[in-house]
C-alpha cells in the first residue's frame, strides 16, 4: 500500500498510523500552500484543553506559493521558544518527556527558514525517537486524481473527519477534559512512549 500524504508539522496520529502501516509513503511535494491547515500548525493537549501551535509564515492570498517555497516568519516572532515552552508546561508531567526532551529540543532553537524542510526535520526525528524507517518517495508533479495510490491528502485540513474513532490511551488532563483524540504525534509519544509504533500499528485508519 502506497499512500499520498502533505508533510505537516507533527503530524496528528491518524496521519501518522497511515504512515506507519503503509508500505511506502509518498510526499506531496507540488501543491500550493493553503492557510489554517495542518502544514502549518498541529494541536497538542495543554491544561486548558487543545492548545494550537501555529508557525507564522510569509504568504498571501493574492500571491499563490508552491508549499515547497513558503518561508517561515524567524525574526518578528519568537515562536520557536514558545512552542517549546507550551510542550514543556503541557507535558512535562507526562510519562515519557523527559525520555525524548533531548531529541526534540534542538528543532526548537536552530534556525530553519524553510517550512516544509523544517516540518521534515520534525517528521524525521520523531521517526528516529519512535525507531521508524520509513521508505518514502516525492511526488516531481501535482496530480489532483493520482492512481494506484491511497491519497490522504486531506489529512493536512484540520476539521478533517475519519470514520473509525482511535482508541484511548491515557493523557496527561485527560482527567480534567476527558480524552482528546488525533492530537498531535507528540501527544502520543509523550503519553505512550515506546508503545506508539505498537499503537500507531493496530489503529483503523479509513476515510
Amino acid at each position: 500500500m502506497k499512500v499520498l500524504l502533505h508533510p505537516t508539522y507533527f503530524p496528528n496520529i491518524a496521519h501518522f498510523a497511515a504512515m506507519v502501516q503503509a508500505d511506502k509513503v509518498l510526499w506531496e511535494m507540488e501543491d500550493n500552500f493553503e492557510k489554517q491547515t495542518l502544514r502549518s500548525r498541529t494541536y497538542i493537549y495543554a491544561a486548558n484543553g487543545p492548545l494550537l501551535l501555529n508557525i507564522p509564515v510569509w504568504h498571501s492570498q493574492k500571491e499563490r506559493k508552491k508549499y515547497k517555497s513558503v518561508q517561515m516568519v524567524m525574526d518578528q516572532e519568537n515562536w520557536q521558544l514558545n512552542h517549546w515552552k507550551s510542550l514543556q508546561s503541557a507535558y512535562q508531567t507526562s510519562p515519557f518527556f523527559e525520555f525524548y526532551e533531548d531529541e526534540l529540543k534542538p528543532l526548537f532553537f536552530e534556525k530553519v527558514d524553510n517550512l516544509m524542510d523544517f516540518n521534515f526535520k520534525c517528521i524525521d526525528t520523531v521517526c528516529d525517537c519512535l525507531q521508524l524507517d520509513l521508505d518514502f518517495q516525492k511526488t516531481e508533479i501535482y496530480d489532483k486524481s493520482p492512481i494506484d495510490v491511497l491519497d490522504f491528502r486531506s489529512l493536512v485540513k484540520v476539521k478533517h473527519k475519519f470514520s473509525n474513532a482511535l482508541e484511548h490511551y491515557t493523557q496527561v488532563f485527560e482527567s480534567k477534559h476527558g480524552f482528546i483524540e488525533n492530537l498531535s504525534i507528540l501527544d502520543l509519544l509523550f503519553n505512550e512512549g515506546p508503545n506508539s509504533l505498537n499503537y500507531l500499528e493496530s489503529q483503523r485508519i479509513s476515510f
